[in-house]
């Protein structure tokens, strides 16, 4: 019996002990802050998928080829990591992200459209291009290709060539293994040729720019040309028709690609900044889609 008072005396210090621990604890829960949510890709609305303009803040940039010592200093990137039309360096035919091309290889000035098809967007660019004469290079996501087989008819008949943008705008693809893109890949092309069943598709454009050496590997071996560009206005960004003519008609030279979007958000600043941009190039150069492979 007189070890009672000195047992509660230990219990009375073990319970104060705990409370205080709890304490710390919360108080440190209190201080540090949540992680943020998951980046999505992907919203739907209004006409369709509207992709994610920019990678995640903790994806890394597109990457510069090993041994790569042209650049000097950071070069400023646009929605897919393209330099800005700023940048007044004069690239090779091959010369981007892991060798993916960035011109048309000739003095042709190649406009390409990106993230389509669009059943709001894409039959305005068709239109204005018809007007003008110009054929172009439409980089074409599966599912909307799925949603819309008769806008990738449209788009072939008119004689624009097809390229390949993955089944689903994923930025993170070539991450993935070597087997997983392909897949993807493949899927991508299966959709655009169960509208057109005997569509060329020469091209392949990695989402967000962000090539890697299993994407380049694998486009290379399913016959497909990773093309990056060489002039992005950042229209992704809706900055306006007349910000995105001025770019582009400042920007460009003979064997420019042009990164343009005619889907994945609101597109109506592009397709009106078309109506300046292409008499203006066409007055100067000879604006064409890229080569589809065939003779």
């Amino acid at each position: 019996m007189r070890h009672a008072p000195a047992a509660r005396a230990v219990g009375l210090v073990a319970l104060v002990v705990v409370v205080l621990l709890g304490s710390a604890y919360a108080l440190g829960r209190s201080v540090v802050p949540d992680p943020p949510p998951a980046h999505s890709t992907l919203t739907t609305g209004g006409t369709g998928p509207h992709y994610a303009d920019q990678p995640p803040a903790e994806d890394p940039p597109p990457h510069t080829p090993a041994g790569d010592d042209r650049s000097t200093g950071p070069v400023e990137t646009g929605q897919d990591g393209g330099a800005h039309p700023d940048d007044t360096r004069e690239p090779g035919p091959h010369d981007g992200p892991f060798g993916t091309q960035t011109t048309s290889g000739t003095s042709l000035v190649a406009l390409t459209f990106d993230d389509g098809p669009d059943p709001n967007y894409t039959p305005q660019v068709l239109a204005l291009l018809r007007e003008h004469q110009v054929r172009a290079t439409f980089c074409v996501v599966g599912e909307n290709a799925q949603r819309h087989p008769d806008l990738v008819r449209a788009i072939a008949a008119d004689g624009h060539t097809l390229c390949n943008h993955s089944w689903n705008h994923d930025v993170t693809l070539g991450r993935r293994s070597p087997a997983a893109i392909r897949a993807d890949l493949l899927r991508t092309s299966a959709a655009i040729r169960a509208a057109v069943p005997d569509a060329p598709i020469a091209y392949y454009r990695q989402p967000g720019g962000a090539w890697t050496v299993q994407v380049v590997t694998v486009a290379q071996e399913l016959g497909l040309t990773p093309l990056h560009w060489t002039v992005d206005p950042s229209d992704w960004q809706a900055p306006g028709a007349d910000r995105i003519a001025a770019m582009v008609v400042a920007a460009v030279v003979p064997g420019s690609v042009v990164l343009l979007h005619d889907a994945g958000g609101d597109r109506q600043g592009t397709v009106d900044a078309l109506h300046r941009i292409l008499p203006d190039l066409a007055g100067r150069f000879e604006v064409e889609a890229l080569p589809d492979g065939r003779t």
